[in-house]
């Protein structure tokens, strides 16, 4: 790298970490010094703009890379944003990459944006000599992150598609973290076995592996997102091991989430938005209000509880969709009003959600059980007759195809 790049990269690192510290969202010292020194340009080399609009197809893109001096300028903007830096189309070998434009074809993997970043470390508060284990590193920008705060030959990370996994390795040897990266499914933990202070998980999934369990160490924390067949409405659950050895999980809901494990496809509003924009349905009264967009405890409920639907979040109004049953829900046109289509009643299965959700006291968070021998993982707000309590799904078997394309349109997140 030449030392105007150098100069130039630096000064970017040091303004993405003050904007996250100007709006209050990096508070380690450690990962502070992390963001500022480890070079993100050598783990991004490349990014994918999407040129097309939304649910156009075929999908128009534009490769940047980063080492041509025409694209050098947007890439290192985008880089440095913090917003998500797209990186696979379709599983796509990553050593000969053609800049420019590029047609068809859906991401596989890409980064994650620079708060969920800084957000999933501090919770897992990460320190020095601890072991990190990271399930779906991806490009391995938070492996790398974690390796600075860790130090050396602490850090690994499981990776699925080998070609990601042999890019993510051959960058980070680059740096010189002493950061690893191997091919296994992050599903089955570490390949060798062995347990770890702090487990992160890149992947969205249904429940809580068992795998992962059996890997976290005495006094550990466990990071991951648990995905329904919704984009819309994520859960974080976070794991600790007691000195007694006992799990304790807390779910609570996010603005955002990771893309699900292989084999788990989302519902999408995209292919029903033209009829619900020619009969956005018959207006009926409602006792219930549009939920604000951070009432995540009810969201979060409403994801399990009322499942099978997805929001439509370029809609002007609230509109939520069963695409699976040719129904919706739109707010409006008037306050205490809503318009309904379908055999579903949409919005009759959310006042009731919200109904129940207000007599358990508005819970923001959820107890869950994790049972050690892989027994069904309960959730609970509380112990009473009010409390909201469901059963999480289990594990799938993960069918030998290439993963799950992700989302563009929703609040969702490849690994980190």
């Amino acid at each position: 790298m030449s030392a105007d790049l150098s100069t130039t990269t630096g000064a970017r690192r040091a303004a993405m970490v003050e904007r996250l510290e100007a709006d209050g969202v990096l508070t380690d010292v450690r990962l502070r010094e992390a963001l500022l020194s480890v070079p993100r340009e050598v783990l991004l080399p490349h990014a994918y703009l999407r040129v097309s609009d939304p649910g156009v197809e075929p999908i128009e893109w534009h490769l940047l890379e980063g080492a041509h001096p025409d694209d050098r300028a947007e890439w290192l903007d985008l880089i440095h944003s913090g917003e998500s830096v797209l990186l696979q189309r379709d599983g796509e070998p990553l050593d000969a990459l053609v800049r420019g434009p590029v047609t068809g074809g859906n991401m596989t993997s890409m980064s994650t944006y620079g708060q969920a970043t800084v957000e999933a470390l501090q919770t897992l508060q990460l320190g020095p000599g601890q072991r990190y284990l990271e399930l779906g590193p991806g490009p391995g920008v938070s492996l790398g992150l974690a390796a600075a705060v860790t130090g050396p030959r602490l850090a690994v990370g499981v990776e699925r598609d080998g070609r990601m996994a042999a890019f993510a390795q051959r960058n980070l040897d680059r740096i010189g973290l002493g950061a690893a990266v191997v091919e296994g499914d992050a599903l089955d933990g570490h390949p060798a076995g062995g347990v770890f202070d702090r487990v992160h998980s890149g992947i969205g999934v249904p429940c809580v592996p068992p795998a992962w369990v059996a890997q976290l160490a005495p006094g550990g924390r466990l990071l991951t997102t648990l995905t329904t067949r919704t984009p819309s409405w994520p859960g974080q659950l976070l794991a600790t091991r007691t000195g007694a050895g006992e799990i304790e999980a807390v779910l609570r809901g996010r603005p955002r989430g990771y893309r699900p494990m292989l084999g788990y496809w989302w519902l999408n509003a995209v292919k029903v938005r033209p009829r619900i924009k020619d009969d956005p349905g018959v207006p009926r009264p409602t006792r219930l209000a549009s939920p604000p967009d951070d009432a995540y405890g009810f969201w979060l409920a409403a994801a399990y509880l009322a499942p099978g639907l997805v929001r439509d979040f370029q809609a002007e109004t609230m509109t939520i969709a069963a695409p699976d049953e040719d129904s919706w829900a739109v707010a409006g046109p008037g306050e205490n009003t809503v318009r309904v289509h379908g055999p579903r009643d949409v919005w009759a299965e959310l006042e009731d959600v919200h109904a129940r959700w207000v007599l358990a006291g508005r819970p923001d968070r959820y107890r869950v059980t994790v049972p050690e021998d892989g027994g069904p993982q309960h959730v609970a707000s509380g112990a009473d007759l009010r409390a909201l309590k469901w059963v999480l799904p289990p594990l799938a078997p993960v069918p030998h195809q290439p993963a799950a394309p992700c989302p563009t349109e929703h609040h969702t997140e490849k690994a980190l």
